[in-house]
């Protein structure tokens, strides 16, 4: 029998992240396009500089309602028929409100990108808001509610986040708002925000994908550039400070048979040049299964499936006053909530007297970097990314730099920045659990003044990382 010889593995091409290009409308409009040829799904992410905290006070979620009737109807289209559009060209819509603003996703394939461009400059241009539709909206994010309060890792963030910021600030309250600020809610209240906000001067399009034979400037002329509106006022987002000194919050929920831990604290934003470091040293603490944390807690003592550590950033500025969210979270069973807690402080412990390995660095830079190209295969990938870096007001060739420089990064650095971000007498700690089983082990560990709510308490008052 002849075999073919096996084919031999060639040179590994060199990879940057994509830089886009930067143009503008005439109506103000700013517009980042990146080609990648055989991309035939368009991706398009749009950034409308909407935040949370240009909500009215008492109607905390209209932002999430308005992201949600963007897609209900235009001035030329009711909601069915508007959907139906959508179909026609194989295309999805959606939307979402976070702290920075709102984000609109559209995906096409490349021979429908004019026809979907256009149905979402109309949804931009002229939405309709009708007040059936927005009722209903309503209705569906009451109903979602409850359910998110069930859930402990929800319940978890939501203690957190009321625990870290203070009661008056947006940042202390769900993105999605509460039942209370949600019922306050109505189309008028829906017309009045988008009239405040949303303008195509303080907008900016992310568009990526194989744009060969495509005269992109042409068609967003004649879709997003229709789009006329007096530029919108300038919003600044208010200062706001954070108490993260160590304490623990036992959110009691009796005959619960796991416990939801969630510590957390706040950190600086990617200006920060110890942004690289402190991601490198996250991630091996806490960024996959053979980091430290999992290591003990999982692989040794058997206590989880699984604990992470994560950034994650609240918002952003250039002057450098953004805000990151440093957690770790997981849940245990209630028996061992204890010493799954001593051994989970031993690890940070451990981490500020001895450091980093050498190999948990290297293999950090292997998984973060060494797979970075796989990770941005698609055009949605690629344009998520430009646009979360026009959301935190980073440069175009951001995510290009940060690879160089977790490269770059060396054990030492990262084990000081993973240190800084989380010391173990600086960390909220919120217990979701059975507070029989756990109040006596956890106060025993001396790790912060112990506070015990009901699960019912402060449950409207705040959301961070993990709120929907």
């Amino acid at each position: 029998m002849d075999l073919h010889p096996r084919p031999a593995g060639g040179e590994p091409r060199p990879w940057a992240f994509p830089a886009p290009e930067r143009s503008t409308l005439a109506n103000g409009l700013t517009v980042l396009r990146s080609h990648r040829p055989g991309q035939q799904v368009i991706a398009v992410e749009v950034n409308l500089l909407a935040p949370l905290t240009a909500e009215p006070a008492g109607q905390e979620g209209i932002a999430t309602i308005m992201a949600r009737a963007l897609s209900e109807g235009t001035d030329k289209l009711d909601a069915e028929e508007f959907a139906a559009e959508l179909e026609r060209c194989g295309a999805t819509l959606d939307a979402y409100a976070d702290h920075p603003g709102i984000r609109v996703s559209l995906e096409v394939p490349a021979s429908r990108l004019v026809k979907a461009l256009g149905l979402l400059a109309d949804a931009l241009r002229a939405p309709a808001f009708p007040d059936h539709e927005i009722d209903r909206l309503v209705h569906n994010r009451l109903d979602e509610i409850p359910h998110e309060l069930a859930n402990p890792a929800r319940r978890a963030a939501m203690a957190l986040s009321a625990a870290l910021f203070p009661a008056d600030h947006r940042m202390s309250r769900p993105r999605q708002g509460t039942a209370e600020s949600v019922r306050r809610i109505d189309a008028k209240a829906v017309r009045a925000f988008y009239d405040a906000h949303v303008r195509p001067s303080s907008t900016t399009a992310v568009v990526v994908g194989d744009l060969t034979g495509v005269d992109l400037d042409a068609v967003l002329a004649d879709t997003l550039g229709v789009w006329q509106a007096e530029p919108a006022v300038p919003f600044a987002i208010p200062p706001v400070t954070a108490d993260d000194t160590g304490r623990v919050i036992i959110v009691d929920r009796p005959g619960s048979v796991q416990t939801q831990l969630l510590l957390g604290r706040v950190g600086t934003d990617r200006h920060d040049r110890v942004w690289p470091a402190q991601q490198l040293g996250t991630y091996c603490l806490g960024g996959t299964l053979t980091s430290r944390l999992d290591r003990v807690l999982r692989e040794e003592k058997g206590y989880t499936y699984g604990v992470r550590a994560t950034a994650q950033v609240l918002y952003s500025a250039a002057d450098g006053t953004g805000l990151s969210l440093l957690a770790i979270h997981g849940s245990v069973a209630s028996d061992v909530t204890g010493p799954a807690l001593a051994d989970l402080w031993q690890v940070l412990r451990t981490l500020a007297e001895e450091g980093l390995t050498d190999e948990e660095r290297d293999l950090a830079v292997q998984n973060l970097v060494g797979v970075a190209p796989l990770r941005y295969e698609t055009a949605a990938a690629v344009a998520n990314t430009l646009a979360d870096q026009v959301e935190q007001e980073l440069p175009d060739d951001f995510q290009a730099q940060l690879y160089q420089r977790l490269a770059e990064t060396g054990t030492v650095e990262a084990s000081a920045a993973a240190v800084n971000a989380f010391p173990a007498n600086r960390l909220v700690t919120v217990l979701v659990g059975d507070r029989e089983q756990i109040e006596g082990p956890v106060r025993e560990l001396g790790i912060g003044e112990v506070t015990v709510l009901s699960d019912g308490d402060g449950a409207t008052e705040g959301a961070a990382a993990g709120d929907a």
